[in-house]
């Protein structure tokens, strides 16, 4: 269903690029680029989310340990 989601974007988006390209260019070509530039760009996106996730895992997970560390030197055995 997401590709189809990203299809039917794609085509609106063809749509306006090349409207605001100033690109003239047949309605299937419109169609044909707005659904490439939606799978590229949703393929981009969801790449770049999900190392963006990862790297905010390894953040929390660096602030995770840097809390017990503290927590160890504060309260732990002296």
């Amino acid at each position: 269903m997401n590709v189809i989601w990203l299809l039917i974007v794609g085509a609106a988006a063809g749509f306006l690029a090349t409207r605001m390209m100033r690109i003239e260019a047949s309605v299937p070509a419109t169609i044909a680029i707005g659904m490439g530039g939606a799978l590229i760009g949703g393929l981009v996106l969801r790449a770049l989310l999900s190392v963006m996730g990862l790297l905010a895992g390894l953040v929390g997970a660096v602030l995770g340990a840097l809390l017990l560390i503290w927590l160890w030197q504060t309260y732990g055995p002296k």
